[in-house]
Formats: structure tokens, sequence, C-alpha cells
């Protein structure tokens, strides 16, 4: 690893997006690691939860990074110090249960009420009051697009707006289950989280190959699914407790949609959608959630797949600038 001086223009290999100008005013604390050039990786407690964030930039307005379902704060890595060499000042966070944040036992209570939206919204908000200690734009994947919209309804003083980078759809939600169907889906949910079924389950698709097949079903660009990439989502993925969590969460037909959370939205919000999304289909989306007074923005991106923030960050990272200043 090396230093990253005031000025310096460096290329980040492993991701091949260009960094500039992060100021080395940004100086690590004690209990801090450089985890990439002028990125450094940190611990906060939250709950009695080890919450594991990173955080690159120390001027400029504040963003914070929540990535989807199975991924990490690793998933920004070529977003956060492209975005912070911009003037911002940007987060990173692993959501509680994934990536190397605690992964408590959801048993301990009833089901999904300790992986929920509503615990996550919780989290970025306390995250923003405690560590950021400032509002911010929230720039969102997947899944965590639901955690960042319910952290803007539940606290709008703390949440510029929200930037939403292909949204679930949520598409095993019991209200968009047939009355037919749903019977059969809650009792395969139960076999996957109270039997061994589940677990040999997880450990079929928690292997290199299959992240990698995975990755490779989601991505537009295929080209993008590198080791490097398999290894970082795989990885906090094998820790004790993430099978428990993974289980959980699949099994989570309740709480908000999205159409929900947006109709209670007061701040602004852009929507950036890969075409080649083949987990969450655009048009759906669009015909979806672009009505909403708060939404300000649809922009298709295409040939990407469902992260674009890592297929194709010379599109995002302006599209997150432009929208993060204009709030």
């Amino acid at each position: 690893m090396f230093q990253l001086r005031e000025g310096t223009a460096v290329t980040a290999a492993s991701s091949g997006v260009e960094i500039s100008s992060v100021s080395v005013s940004d100086v690590p604390t004690k209990s801090e690691n450089e985890v990439y050039p002028g990125v450094f990786e940190s611990y906060w407690d939250w709950k009695g939860y080890k919450i594991r964030y990173q955080r690159c930039g120390s001027e400029g307005d504040t963003l914070l990074l929540v990535h989807g379902f199975g991924g990490n704060a690793d998933h920004w890595r070529k977003n956060t110090p492209a975005l912070a060499s911009k003037g911002f000042r940007v987060y990173a966070i692993d959501l509680l249960g994934y990536g190397f944040s605690d992964k408590p036992d959801p048993k301990n209570g009833p089901p999904n009420s300790l992986y929920s939206f509503e615990t996550w919204g919780d989290q970025l908000s306390t995250f923003l009051t405690e560590v950021a200690q400032s509002p911010a734009v929230l720039i969102c994947n997947s899944v965590g697009g639901l955690a960042g919209l319910q952290a803007a309804v539940m606290r709008p003083d703390l949440v510029k707006g929200v930037q939403l980078l292909d949204i679930s759809l949520r598409g095993l939600h019991v209200k968009r289950t047939s009355p037919l169907l749903r019977p059969f889906v809650a009792t395969l949910q139960k076999v996957l989280r109270e039997t061994d079924i589940g677990k040999a389950f997880f450990g079929s698709v928690a292997t290199p190959q299959a992240v990698r097949n995975i990755l490779r079903e989601a991505y537009g660009r295929k080209e993008a699914v590198t080791d490097e990439l398999v290894d970082k989502i795989l990885s906090p993925g094998l820790l004790p407790g993430a099978v428990d969590v993974f289980l959980d969460f699949i099994c989570y037909s309740g709480g908000p949609l999205p159409e929900e959370l947006l109709e209670k939205t007061r701040v602004p919000v852009s929507m950036l959608w890969g075409e080649k999304d083949p987990w969450e289909d655009m048009k759906k989306g669009r015909d979806l959630f672009s009505g909403y007074p708060c939404v300000k923005e649809f922009v298709p991106l295409p040939g990407i797949g469902h992260c674009p923030q890592d297929e194709a960050p010379e599109l995002v990272n302006p599209l997150i600038e432009k929208f993060a200043r204009s709030v």
C-alpha cells in the first residue's frame, strides 16, 4: 500500500478509476486502517454491535454509500476515492449483518425483526448523527435503496437526498405474490430458515465459482466480474453468522415496498437504472416509480446491469456528483 500525496494523480489499478487530489490532511486515526489509497477503514459501536465503515475526504458535503444484498462497503471501492477527489466527504458502510459488521443471530427474535429496513434506516440515520456528524446525500444500490429511503422517512433533517441505483422491486414481497402462491412461498421460506436445507443451499452458493456465476448473471459488463470482486463479496459471507443473515433476509416478505416509502419521502430522489439488469426490470421500475413527486430524475444506463457503481464508475460517479451538488 502506498501513500497518496496531495495534488498527486494516481490510478487505482484494481478498478481502473483515476483518483486525483485526495488531500493528505485527511489523516488516519490510530484506530483506522488504510485499505485503499486515501481510504480509511474503521469500526463504530452501534447499540452494542460493531459496524464497519470506510471514509475518504475531510472537507465538503457528505455522501453516504449504501450497498445491496450480499454486498458491503468494498462494492464502492471504485467510487469512494473518486468522489472524495471531487470535494466530497465520503463514507461507505456495512449494514448490520453484512460485510465485516456484526452478524447477531436473527433467531433470537421473531423472523425479520432484526434484519429489516427499519433497523437499517435507524442504523444509517444514527451513523450520520454520531460518526459523520452531518446531514448527507445517500447513494444506494439494490435493497440498500430501501434502507436509504427508510432513513429519509425517519430523519428527513439528516438526509438531503437519496440516489437509488437499481432499487429492489421486492418481487417476493407478500403484496406482490398472488394469494394462491403465498402459502407455498411461506412454507418454502420456513423450510429454508428453520432446517438444514437452508444451510445446504447457502453452502452451494457460498463458493468462488458460484459467486462468480451469480455476478456474471447480474452484471451487464461481464469483464467487471474479477477475482478481486469475487473475493470482496465472498470473504465476509464466510464469516460466522452470515448464513443465518442470508436465510433470514431471503425469507423477508414483509416490511415496506419501495413505492410505499417513496410516497412518504419528502427529499429529492434520483433514480439510475441499468437497462440490462436481469433482476430488477427497468421498465417496471420506471412505470412504478417515476410519477412520484419526490423523484426528480430517472436515468437509464445502457448496457449496464444490477450494480452500476461497480460496472460503470465512469458513468455513475459524475451522475452522483451532479445529483449531490443539486441538493
